[in-house]
């Protein structure tokens, strides 16, 4: 006997003849795969309908389909334990059910192991592709109709499964609430000590940095960054084209905003490359015209979102409002990629004089310096002054919050293990403060 014979042979051996008593059991495998298709295809309908469609759907009057489906929808999660509870008893089904009809069919006396691979592979095969994949496939571009199709047998199929689906929602409730009662909630300041910890001798200090500005980034608003109302350099809509021109190369900026009246008017920024083409206009050009629309942000606008907003409008520049209104400051984009990699200056950058360093403990800054510049500065964790910096966000705005007044020269004002000594002020403002840290206890961030 060949090989082929022996195979057919075996094959014949395997095969029972044929009784009507398998179509009971095949019928009921193919109403069984038909309510898993039901059950898996609305899962993915009902949980897919988007909010207009929602509305559309809430809005129509004596709609008792509409009533089921909101009524389904308003315990999602009691919702997907029925569907998961009545979707995994059909498929328990479909296997005991495919399981005795294999058996009428096949004789697998002398082959139990054949057996057990067409039960898995065949029984597989039918859940997996007729009850589970060709639905799901379906329901993401039928929704709403499979889902006003449905309403009806799901409702019931609700009510059914109504104690399995309330334990089981009411399990996961309880489990979710306790896995957040010992779930445990990082710092940033845990973080950086983190990074310190991980970090070897061998870590560059530069790479350190970026790291720590990196976890912190997310945590800082557009006041601690922003260059003050004070500080920014602004013109006159109504300024004249020679006078303008002065004004650009004087100021050494490449985006100025254009105000009318005042600052707390900006009408929008000019890009000072747009000028580039017109500087041989006498003082009757309208330069006006190439001033673009300003983008305005609040003071409570997180820096993060911010670099999104920056990358999506393919913009560099924002004007910081308050909450009346007004100019408070401005945001760039190097701003705040400098809070990441540090300073970044060019071969065209006047060195910074906004500070002086006498020793390790010893700085001289200008009042008006923001106080995440001085702690970077100064290598302090921000922490440090984080309740009690004040709204401005700078120095000075420091020394007012902890004084309460505005202090004489050659006072000093003492917080943490840090002395504030007033090198120079006015009745109106601070200018210039020395802050020496004593060595009991350093903050620092390396």
């Amino acid at each position: 006997m060949d090989l082929d014979s022996y195979f057919l042979c075996t094959t014949l051996s395997l095969i029972k003849p044929f009784s009507f008593e398998i179509i009971i059991p095949l019928f009921s495998i193919m109403i069984l795969l038909l309510f898993s298709a039901t059950y898996s295809s609305s899962e993915v309908a009902y949980f897919s309908l988007s909010p207009a469609q929602l509305t559309a759907i809430k809005d129509r009057e004596n709609s008792r389909i509409s009533e089921l489906i909101i009524k389904l929808l308003s315990n999602p999660v009691r919702f997907i334990a029925t569907l998961l509870i009545a979707n995994s008893a059909v498929n328990i089904s479909i296997v005991i059910v495919s399981n005795y009809l294999l058996k009428m069919l096949f004789d697998f006396t002398f082959y139990p192991v054949a057996g057990v691979l067409i039960n898995v592979v065949l029984i597989t095969f039918l859940i997996v592709m007729f009850g589970d994949v060709i639905p799901k496939v379906y329901a993401t571009k039928n929704n709403l109709i499979l889902a006003e199709r449905f309403a009806i047998p799901l409702y019931i199929t609700h009510r059914l499964f109504y104690p399995f689906s309330y334990l089981l929602a009411g399990t996961t409730d309880f489990i979710e609430k306790r896995m957040k009662k010992i779930s445990y909630n990082v710092t940033i300041d845990e973080l950086t000590h983190a990074i310190d910890i991980a970090s070897d001798t061998s870590t560059p200090v530069e790479e350190k940095k970026i790291l720590k500005g990196i976890v912190k980034f997310g945590n800082l608003d557009v006041t601690k960054i922003m260059k003050p109302r004070i500080d920014v350099v602004a013109f006159d809509i109504e300024t004249v084209f020679s006078e303008l021109l002065k004004n650009v190369i004087e100021s050494g900026y490449s985006r100025i905003p254009v105000y009318e009246d005042s600052v707390d008017h900006i009408k929008g920024v000019l890009h000072i490359k747009d000028l580039l083409a017109h500087l041989d206009q006498g003082d009757d050009f309208k330069w006006q015209t190439l001033i673009r629309k300003p983008f305005f942000v609040p003071e409570s606008k997180r820096i993060n979102d911010l670099l999104e907003e920056f990358q999506e409008k393919k913009i560099h520049l924002s004007l910081v409002i308050d909450e009346y209104g007004g100019l408070a400051g401005l945001v760039t984009l190097e701003d705040i990629l400098e809070e990441i990699v540090g300073e970044l200056n060019d071969e065209f950058d006047e060195e910074e004089t906004f500070y002086s360093k006498l020793d390790a403990d010893t700085f001289v800054f200008e009042a008006k310096t923001l106080l995440n510049d001085v702690c970077r500065i100064m290598i302090i964790d921000t922490s440090v002054f984080e309740d009690i910096e004040g709204e401005t966000g700078t120095l000075a705005g420091l020394i007012l919050e902890l004084s309460g007044t505005i202090p004489k020269q050659g006072d000093v004002i003492s917080f943490a293990d840090y002395n504030f000594k007033i090198e120079s002020a006015d009745k109106r403002k601070i200018n210039r403060v020395k802050i020496t840290r004593n060595n009991q206890t350093l903050n620092t961030v390396l």
